[in-house]
């Protein structure tokens, strides 16, 4: 039999992306416990930010018709302070004003006061060494927000300068997406924890805690259901109960065909999967589906069959496969489903300062870092085994099939900081 092609990595990103829906539940936080939440509803400005035309800086509020030559000496006929408002400027007259205050009428430029001096004798005068520009350092009622007008958009992800925008424009509480609820488990009878003994020929679980990590990363709830034996009974009982209150279930390890591989069975017997190969590398195995949800009230097959479904994606066990794969793949997906913008984020191109001679017909994804000089470093060991290289590198060259590198060459680089949000 004719082993079908391997996908493209955005044929396998476009084909997840097709069946995520965002989550339709919301609810409505106050302003400090909305951080990281996604906007579910598009916000509108209750003023205009700011208020009034306000200087942005220290200095003196002037006319220009007054001051069209430098060196021109006026009187100062009021002092404002931010929160206070001044009077009428009446010609051949200035005030003195300071960062924030509303610009008085009859005024329509700032010079900061770095570019005035006090006539020897004279505390009531200031003279203006240069010759302004109307509307200089002048902050213009409603430039920054309009009342009425959108302040924020829905499907904005609430980072700290989010909520700055939403506080200025009055608003006290914000609609947002409920949190996506992601169930976590891992495959592999040779894995132990932690600060448990090593079994014989046994490993230490990494992928636990970098996934587990990068899903609440991205502003999820993240059930950790452990390491499940290699049985094929363990698997689909975890499947089972993983399925209930979760949108997404991800796995790592036992996605290929080998006899103690048992993800595919056991997702086949709950639900449906498919097993793609993907010309990536790190990864290639992936797998995605669907589990049933089983209502515990219904008994009968058809009723099984019909049940709403928990997403379903199987995620390679070497861990650096098992890490950008998540980055590449399971990232975008609970975006889409968070009712954010999905797909992978921008690359930028920089400069290679190796060579990666040794080209792959396959996506490879390089573990880099930005040396002194704007250029990228290759870790040493680019093996799927070695998680060491994600943690010294900050970030992803992403190389085409059949390309190689040479020093000085054009790459595309991912940060993973731009992977991780």
């Amino acid at each position: 039999m004719t082993k079908p092609p391997m996908l493209t990595a955005q044929q396998a990103l476009d084909h997840l992306l097709s069946h995520a829906k965002p989550v339709s539940e919301t609810e409505i936080l106050a302003m400090q416990s909305a951080l990281g939440r996604v906007l579910a509803e598009s916000v509108n400005s209750l003023v205009d930010v700011p208020p009034l035309d306000n200087t942005s800086m220290d200095g003196y509020a002037v006319r220009t018709a007054d001051t069209h030559t430098p060196g021109q000496t006026l009187t100062i006929a009021q002092r404002i302070p931010a929160g206070s408002m001044g009077t009428q400027l009446e010609p051949g007259t200035a005030a003195r004003i300071f960062t924030g205050a509303p610009v008085p009428p009859g005024a329509d430029a700032v010079v900061m006061q770095e570019d005035c001096s006090t006539p020897e004798g004279a505390s009531d005068q200031v003279q203006v060494n240069i010759a302004p520009t109307s509307g200089q350092w002048i902050r213009r009622r409603g430039e920054d927000l309009t009342a009425g007008k959108t302040a924020l958009t829905a499907g904005t992800f609430l980072r700290p300068q989010e909520l700055g925008v939403a506080a200025s424009a009055g608003l006290t509480h914000l609609n947002v997406k409920r949190k996506v609820r992601v169930a976590a488990f891992f495959t592999g009878d040779e894995l132990s924890l932690p600060g448990e003994p090593l079994k014989p020929g046994g490993i230490y679980n990494s992928n636990r805690d970098t996934l587990l990590a990068c899903i609440k990363s991205l502003g999820c709830d993240a059930t950790d259901f452990g390491i499940v034996p290699d049985s094929l009974e363990a698997t689909k009982e975890t499947l089972r109960k993983a399925s209930k209150d979760h949108d997404l279930i991800i796995t790592s390890g036992g996605v290929s065909v080998g006899e103690e591989d048992h993800i595919k069975p056991a997702v086949s017997a709950e639900g449906r999967l498919d097993l793609w190969q993907i010309a990536i590398k790190p990864g290639k195995p992936l797998a995605f589906g669907a589990v049933r949800k089983l209502d515990s009230s219904k008994s009968n097959a058809v009723d099984a069959e019909t049940a709403a479904e928990t997403w379903f994606i199987g995620l390679p066990g070497n861990p650096v496969s098992s890490f950008v794969t998540f980055l590449l793949f399971v990232r975008p997906f609970i975006l889409k489903l968070q009712g954010r913008d999905a797909g992978l984020p921008q690359s930028y191109p920089m400069r290679a300062d190796f060579d990666w001679l040794k080209a792959d017909r396959r996506n490879e994804f390089l573990r880099v870092k930005i040396n002194a000089q704007g250029g990228l470093d290759l870790f040493s060991n680019q093996s799927s085994g070695v998680l060491t290289s994600a943690s010294w590198g900050d970030g992803l060259v992403d190389c085409p099939p059949g390309q190689a590198v040479k020093s000085g060459d054009m790459v595309k680089y991912i940060p993973f900081s731009a992977l991780l949000s």
